[in-house]
């Protein structure tokens, strides 16, 4: 019987199902929402729920509740850098280690993403340092480096590729759309079963201080990828632009995942 306590900062889309993961193989498990109302509807389906919202001014709801006798702690709180809204992404969690700070916490699980990689470094493992040139890779590495540099903080950062699972494929948003552009650029997608399965061999194997990158070793073009997933899900598929063959695009591959968890991909995309 696994006797320890692991708080998700985050319990969305794939935080949730996470958690039930954790709890069957015996762990306490207890994580945060931005509402007291998201948190009272997890509160009844028996999760040890908190509301906490993380802004740049600082933290507001329940987080020393949520770090209290804490083993280990998963952050996978969206930046929310996609959507132009200027937000501070390593504000925020600069605020988050300062609570972090005045908790037990020692070990924890960084969710990042594989935008801090640029198009223009090709394929890439864990071994190349991301050279992010958009404003949402620059924040996201900031924030890796604020957490793997942190004193006193053990942290692995998992940088995850595109999400796909359940009734999620990126394909319902392209459906229809016509010209679209970098056709030959490879997918980097995961999906959520996998996503779980990294998650649950870091923790058994106690893989802490590593950075992992989590992405389907499977790399089809998008043009082809899209136009077969959108044939397969009923959809228009959509029309891609003529391709530059000299346009350079990245391809995130993993070592670690192999070397550090032998892991093997269980889930198709």
């Amino acid at each position: 019987m696994i006797n320890k306590t692991i708080a998700i900062a985050g319990l969305g889309w794939l935080g949730q199902p996470l958690a039930y993961r954790l709890a069957t193989l015996g762990y306490t498990v207890k994580g945060s929402v931005t509402s007291i109302e998201k948190a009272t509807l997890l509160q009844q389906n028996g999760f040890e729920t908190y509301p906490v919202e993380i802004s740049e001014r600082g933290i507001d709801g329940e987080i020393t509740a949520l770090l209290n006798n804490v083993d280990f702690l998963i952050i996978m709180i969206p930046p929310g850098l996609r959507k132009n809204t200027g937000a501070d992404y390593v504000l925020k969690m600069v605020h988050l280690i300062a609570a972090i700070n005045e908790s037990t916490v020692k070990k924890i699980i960084l969710i990042s993403s594989t935008s801090v990689y640029d198009d223009s470094q090709g394929r890439v493992t864990e071994k190349d340092d991301p050279k992010p040139t958009t404003l949402a890779g620059k924040q996201l590495r900031q924030v890796e480096e604020l957490f793997i540099n942190a004193e006193g903080l053990q942290t692995t950062v998992v940088r995850f590729g595109g999400l796909i699972g359940g009734s999620r494929n990126p394909v319902k948003y392209l459906a229809g759309r016509n010209d679209l552009a970098n056709g030959n650029a490879p997918v980097n997608l995961i999906h959520r079963d996998d996503c779980i399965n990294i998650l649950v061999e870091i923790l058994k194997k106690d893989a802490f201080g590593k950075i992992f990158n989590a992405v389907n070793p499977n790399h089809p073009k998008k043009s082809e990828y899209y136009i077969q997933k959108a044939k397969e899900l009923a959809l228009e598929p959509p029309t891609f632009a003529k391709a530059d063959s000299n346009e350079v695009f990245k391809q995130v591959d993993s070592e670690n995942l192999k070397s550090v968890l032998n892991y093997s991909f269980k889930t198709s995309i």
